[in-house]
């Protein structure tokens, strides 16, 4: 008689781990978060990353970050594209775990995923083009040419929606990749878990490692952290509290970090068009001007 016949197969959970450098390491804390779905059935027990954790993610984002800069904006496209293709192919199973775990209705999170994909497609056409918008030629009264052109901060911390834990993560990520930044995702959400499968998509997307790092924890945790770290150059927020501004205003002061603070939108909103859009790119590139003498 099979094993099968005699006992009751168990079935083998996936082991949720944070995404740090193109790996999947377990918290260094050893602490989580257990995921439940809307009736309080328990999804998963996930990573809750600690302070250690988030710094070794901008280690790894910081080296990362010379060598996806350097890639041509082509090239950066063709890696968009390829996430889209990669989400594209486990389609339908981003559509069950948002109705098991989200309490999305199918309808809803089918449109959810199919925003997803789009919206990185979107991105990936605009990795060679945005520059050509937003740089300048400038007038001088002077013989030189005088050119000003976008270019990367650097190592983005973003603390992501609550709402379309998909979507929202993506439609975060994108635009601050897209010019040639490196990027630590804080999640916080009612289905984290999909931040991780999202994290094994990327991984399967040739993009390099490090570029993208995913902590699932608690943002009111890690947010004085992030404020405070002196190698993060810009920092996104999404859905932030008076507090949290604050906090974060004030711990990024000193080192004069770029902040940018959006409101949260509901999953409808966050599938508008209003929700994608080239000036979501620019809070995250700086702009140089260079000046050249005009040869005769």
């Amino acid at each position: 008689m099979a094993a099968t016949d005699a006992h009751e197969r168990l079935p083998v959970y996936k082991t949720r781990k944070l995404y740090i450098g193109g790996g999947f390491p377990r918290t260094e804390s050893g602490r989580y978060i257990t995921a439940t779905d809307p009736t309080g059935e328990f999804v998963a027990n996930i990573c809750r990353a600690s302070r250690k954790d988030f710094r070794d993610a901008v280690v790894e984002a910081r080296e990362a970050q010379d060598g996806w800069s350097s890639r041509s904006a082509f090239n950066r496209g063709q890696i968009l594209y390829r996430m889209g293709e990669m989400l594209e192919s486990r389609r339908q199973a981003f559509v069950d775990t948002l109705v098991d775990t989200a309490g999305y209705t199918p309808d809803a999170a089918g449109a959810e995923v199919d925003a997803a994909i789009d919206r990185l497609v979107y991105y990936a056409g605009w990795t060679d083009k945005f520059s050509q918008v937003f740089g300048s030629i400038n007038p001088v009264a002077s013989s030189h040419f005088d050119f000003s052109v976008p270019e990367p901060s650097g190592v983005v911390a973003a603390f992501c929606p609550e709402a379309a834990p998909l979507l929202g993560l993506v439609s975060c990520l994108a635009p601050i990749i897209v010019p040639g930044n490196t990027v630590i995702l804080v999640v916080e959400n009612d289905a984290p878990t999909l931040a991780l499968d999202l994290a094994e998509v990327l991984d399967t997307s040739d993009l390099p490692g490090g570029v993208v790092n995913m902590l699932t924890g608690h943002r009111e945790e890690l947010r004085e952290h992030v404020g405070g770290h002196r190698d993060v150059d810009a920092i996104l927020s999404v859905g932030a509290s008076t507090e949290e501004r604050t906090i974060l205003e004030r711990e990024g002061a000193e080192s004069v970090t770029r902040m940018e603070f959006r409101p949260g939108r509901s999953p409808a909103e966050w599938r508008a068009d209003e929700s994608q859009s080239p000036y979501w790119i620019t809070p995250f590139v700086e702009f140089k001007t260079t000046w050249h003498p005009v040869g005769r």
